[in-house]
């Protein structure tokens, strides 16, 4: 019984000495603990005042999400090559998924889905406002399918995106 007792009064004092030392060395140390370290105080310094210009005062997210659909233009020609070219890229990164590679809607995604995603070629599509699939590519349809996109895929391939499918012409 003294041997056990022994051990414990032991393994408590050691246990004792390491919390003391802990102690010790969060109170002296510069460094001390990652609980002890400085933090980050973003608000401490005024927030400097930004320089004029530096707002936009046309164009941006917000008037394309505002604004009237029918308003909303590209900012080059929908039939420039290089356009036609970069969306053609965009949407093998962004839509293929779901609209697939004819696209008809019947990506890996797509073809889960009921209803499937539209017809990229059909009558319906080609013959929509560019603004209004402006909208619904980048702030999806309510109630459909359609995710909106506007975080995920720029302004400029959003554009090149409907550049690409125009130029795919209506299917027969």
């Amino acid at each position: 019984m003294v041997r056990i007792l022994s051990v414990v009064l032991i393994v408590s004092s050691v246990v004792l000495i390491a919390i003391g030392v802990v102690n010790i060395y969060d109170d002296q140390m510069s460094v001390g603990r990652m609980w002890k370290t400085p933090a980050i105080k973003p608000h401490e310094k005024p927030i400097p005042v930004m320089a004029p210009g530096s707002v936009p005062l046309a164009g941006g997210e917000a008037l394309y999400q505002t604004g009237p659909a029918g308003a909303l233009e590209p900012p080059f020609p929908l039939s420039d090559p290089s356009a036609i070219t970069g969306g053609k890229l965009a949407y093998r990164y962004y839509c293929v998924h779901c609209h697939g590679p004819g696209f008809d809607g019947y990506g890996t995604v797509g073809q889960s889905f009921a209803p499937r995603p539209r017809d990229l070629r059909s009558a319906q599509v080609q013959a929509m406002p560019v603004g209004r699939v402006f909208r619904e590519i980048s702030y999806g349809i309510p109630d459909g399918r359609q995710p909106a996109l506007a975080t995920t895929v720029s302004v400029q391939d959003r554009w090149r995106v409907i550049a690409f499918i125009r130029s795919l012409g209506q299917r027969d």
